[in-house]
């Protein structure tokens, strides 16, 4: 019979992972409230915060499916 890990799911290094990737999304949203002078039709409201955002929920996924040791 194969064995059967206890424990957690994830690890530390995947909690690091998650709250960096929570710290970029929360940094996307940031930078596209700064485009206040446009009413966020600038370049940072309708292209650079989204982008950031994008790459912090796939930096969720990365740390989501990394696996664990």
């Amino acid at each position: 019979m194969a064995e059967k890990k206890k424990g957690f799911a994830f690890n530390k290094e995947n909690y690091k992972w998650m709250l960096i990737g929570l710290g970029v999304i929360l940094l996307g949203f940031i930078i596209m409230s700064l485009d206040a002078t446009q009413h966020g039709q600038g370049f940072l409201g309708l292209t650079l915060g989204p982008i950031v955002i994008v790459a912090g929920f796939i930096l969720q996924f990365y740390a989501i499916f990394k696996k664990t040791e």
